[in-house]
């Protein structure tokens, strides 16, 4: 039994093993957290991101603002409703007042902006295409269905949409589309976190 340890001492034993932290971790752990919570704060509309971010001295900054940059790239998403269209505004606005390489950015945010265009128009016509043409798919093959059990489809109404099979094969569809969007704008996030 005097093997058993105390949560306290494995806790310390694990401490001892990760050794101490470097003054860029410890500033780190310390910084990023404000920036995020300031980032939060941007969001909604309760700071000002550029004014609060100079407060900090030129060590706490970089750690500040790239929490902040977290929260706000975070926050960019495909614009499926008024909501998130204003909230991408915001959001990028945030990150061009963090960055210094304003033109870097701005490039980034032109294609970020192409993406969502097509997102917005020709994404939606695409996805109502798709939806009927699963639609005809699934009711014909709900009618070969029926007339192999029945003999005949005479008088027997067919509503693929409301077929929970259909819905899953719709939202497995859906994904599928979308999944190209997100890949791209995860692309384009990935462009903004390094930029300086």
């Amino acid at each position: 039994m005097a093997d058993i340890k105390s949560a306290a001492e494995i806790a310390a034993e694990k401490v001892r093993e990760i050794g101490t932290a470097t003054e860029e971790e410890r500033l780190s752990w310390k910084y990023v957290p404000d920036g995020e919570r300031l980032a939060a704060r941007y969001l909604k509309g309760e700071a000002d991101l550029a004014a609060e971010l100079r407060t900090y001295d030129d060590k706490a900054r970089k750690y500040v603002a790239k929490g902040a940059q977290d929260v706000l790239t975070r926050n960019i998403d495909m614009p499926r409703n008024d909501f998130s269209r204003k909230n991408n505004k915001i959001a990028m606005e945030g990150i061009k007042a963090i960055k210094t390489d304003k033109v870097g950015v701005e490039n980034i945010f032109s294609r970020i902006r192409q993406l969502f265009k097509h997102f917005s128009e020709q994404g939606e016509s695409q996805k109502k295409q798709a939806y009927q043409a699963l639609k005809a798919d699934f009711e014909a093959k709900l009618r070969q269905a029926v007339q192999k059990q029945m003999g005949t489809t005479a008088g027997v109404r067919i509503d693929a949409e409301s077929h929970p099979q259909f819905q899953e094969e719709w939202r497995k569809m859906l994904r599928q589309m979308d999944s190209q969007y997100y890949n791209v704008l995860s692309e384009y996030k990935q462009e903004l976190e390094a930029l300086p």
